[in-house]
């Protein structure tokens, strides 16, 4: 059993794969090759906006969606601390200042109703993390955004598949960023990442900047990053695109086989009625983690943790702002196999053991 099986999805689709690549390979263009700009249209028709940028990373979609909105030192930008560094560390290497928020105890996802006390003069963007799978209160953080004239930028890293209100994560804001590491719901065979937008000026910008802010050849009215998205990577996504609907149904259906295992022996993720999830982590909150992991450990049964240490207690990023509902999960969370192959059997199994470890 692993926490992530890569190997079932790509015995799957192993010929669509290797057939995929071996084009790139013959065709030779291995930067921004013509895979890339396919891919970009199906991401684009698949979340339901026109623009999709591809990049080489979901730390770099981040960072060139900041950018696009001229994000620099002196601006504020509202955050969650209950996510990986990259969100903060963006707007940090820009100069600006997170501003964190905590977060709902249920959902993970910034509090909307905490975001408003937060917003001042200086406020440039708003960045909600969709964590775990599940997008975030969209609505509501965009109707605060929108009193007060400030960007969203959806950070859907985790949650690429998923709904809000019928609508696609990526979607749900006038800017977003998704990460397709290998880990993640749909991921490539390296790095990657994506931005998508509705705004053609945005999108526009976003295209010079993740080519060292170049707008026409060896033409720079602005300065970028090498933020490109390698062929052979896009490629491999486009395979994967090929069985990513009935993976995003069959991480649904492992996420309500673990909910009628352990409902009532740990607290189990909350999925809201208008969401849906894609699972990236099926997390769990234990009293005692660290003897959890333990017997988990002994029992041979994988598991991980995220986020352990929030984002406003980093060195780097470091603020007293009061999250005690962050630091609350950072101790309590526990995520367990998910995946899309994972069997039944392996999951009465995980169950089992995390049924025996809590009461230990």
């Amino acid at each position: 059993m692993q926490l992530i099986d890569l190997q079932a999805q790509y015995q799957r689709i192993k010929p669509d794969v290797d057939a995929r690549i071996q084009a790139v390979l013959d065709h030779g263009r291995y930067v921004m090759g013509p895979e890339v700009e396919a891919l970009e249209a199906r991401l684009a028709e698949y979340v339901g906006v026109e623009h999709c940028i591809a990049l080489s990373s979901g730390t770099d979609a981040l960072l060139v969606a900041m950018m696009a909105l001229d994000i620099g030192p002196g601006d504020e930008v509202i955050t969650t601390p209950f996510t990986f560094i990259a969100t903060g560390e963006m707007i940090g290497l820009l100069g600006a200042t997170p501003v964190f928020v905590d977060i709902d105890p249920d959902t993970y996802n910034i509090d909307p109703a905490l975001i408003e006390a937060r917003i001042t003069e200086r406020t440039k963007a708003i960045v909600p993390v969709s964590l775990f799978g599940q997008i975030a209160d969209m609505d509501a953080i965009n109707a605060i955004a929108a009193r007060h004239d400030v960007p969203v930028i959806e950070d859907a890293a985790q949650s690429f598949g998923a709904t809000y209100k019928g609508r696609r994560s990526g979607g749900v804001s006038s800017l977003s960023a998704t990460s397709f590491f290998p880990a993640k719901p749909l991921g490539c065979y390296g790095d990657g990442g994506a931005a998508f937008t509705t705004d053609a000026t945005l999108a526009q910008r976003m295209r010079e900047l993740r080519n060292h802010g170049q707008s026409a050849p060896y033409y720079h009215p602005r300065l970028g990053i090498n933020g490109r998205l390698d062929t052979i990577q896009a490629a491999v996504l486009l395979a994967k695109m090929e069985v990513f609907d009935d993976e995003v149904a069959r991480r649904a259906a492992v996420g309500a086989r673990y909910e009628e295992l352990l409902q009532g022996v740990v607290k189990t993720p909350t999925v809201a009625d208008d969401c849906t999830s894609v699972y990236a982590q099926y997390t769990i909150q234990v009293d005692d983690r660290d003897a959890v992991r333990a017997a988990l450990n002994d029992a041979g049964i994988p598991n991980a943790v995220y986020y352990p240490v929030p984002l406003n207690r980093q060195p780097p990023l470091y603020s007293d702002v009061a999250i005690p509902i962050s630091e609350r999960a950072a101790e309590r969370v526990l995520s367990l196999p998910m995946h899309p192959y994972l069997e039944a059997a392996d999951q009465e199994r995980v169950a089992e053991a995390v049924r025996a470890a809590v009461k230990k």
